[in-house]
């Protein structure tokens, strides 16, 4: 029996990243832990004997450390924090990964990556794995926060063309989802103290959930969502998505599935192989209109 749904065909697969795909021993979550500490410590000034505890209480609080620091006033730019805490990540430990390659590529529904980290770290991670090809779009960091005008008003990204199914077949990662001008401004939520202050958007806030549902034109009805984290599993399935726990193998609060490992799908998960869609009626699809190129 169906654990989702009983007669549940499912047209979107939404993939967090990190932890994800690959497991935590590679040591990236660490490594990207101590790079957001020594941040705070150097470029904050933020007093050392607090920097830890600080580090995990804002993460808890606002999804991500960085999100917490700008709700707590602090100013910096948002590209050199990310360029900072992923510039020194071991990326060398992340391996090709033919047969998490072969499992997504044989899947028939449309893929997606969702995740908190910026554009430029899911290019490396995906391009690590060999999963470049693998996936339809990105919702990242940028597609979530776009930057702000003079004005303070947030940038809207230009309207992407419509793509025609040979091209919408043969994109890869560099293909990332914007907002468009037709889009709800609950997207780009903002709240600002000062002139200087964006709120971050991202996971496992509700509104993100609904923001990614937005962009991609997804059904949550029809869409399972695979992630590490139980924060984010509980608030995907108050968004409506069918969940998975990666990672564990013990259901979590929200979890309709749990997988130890992303490699366990096609045994733990065979209905995403059976009567799924064909690729290219999905493609053609709006779900996928709002790809954009890098």
């Amino acid at each position: 029996m169906d654990r989702f749904s009983t007669g549940a065909k499912f047209e979107y697969l939404l993939f967090d990243m990190d932890d994800t795909l690959y497991p935590l021993s590679s040591g990236l979550n660490l490594a990207c832990r101590k790079n957001i500490q020594d941040y705070m410590l150097n470029n904050l000034q933020i007093e050392e004997s607090q920097v830890p505890k600080m580090c995990l209480a804002l993460y808890k609080e606002y999804g991500t450390t960085m999100a917490g620091l700008k709700a707590l006033g602090f100013e910096f730019d948002n590209d050199e924090f990310h360029a900072y805490v992923h510039g020194k990540l071991p990326y060398e430990t992340l391996k090709p990964d033919p047969v998490l390659k072969h499992l997504l590529l044989s899947m028939p529904q449309c893929k997606i990556i969702f995740t908190n980290a910026d554009k430029a770290h899911a290019e490396k991670v995906l391009s690590r794995l060999g999963l470049e090809d693998c996936f339809e779009g990105v919702i990242c960091f940028e597609t979530l926060n776009p930057p702000l005008e003079a004005d303070g008003n947030c940038k809207k990204m230009d309207d992407a063309a419509p793509l025609n199914d040979d091209q919408l077949i043969n994109k890869n990662v560099h293909g990332y989802f914007s907002e468009t001008d037709s889009d709800t401004d609950a997207a780009n939520n903002v709240s600002m103290t000062d002139s200087n202050w964006q709120r971050i958007l991202c996971k496992p806030s509700l509104e993100a959930m609904e923001a990614a549902i937005r962009i991609a034109n997804i059904d949550p009805k029809k869409t399972i969502f695979f992630d590490d984290s139980a924060r984010n599993i509980a608030v995907g399935k108050a968004a409506g998505f069918h969940t998975v726990i990666v990672g564990s193998s013990v259901l979590v609060p929200g979890a309709d599935v749990a997988l130890e490992s992303i490699h366990n799908m096609k045994e733990a998960l065979p209905e995403i192989w059976e009567g799924g869609e064909k690729l290219g009626s999905l493609l053609s699809s709006t779900a996928v209109e709002t790809i954009v190129h890098a």
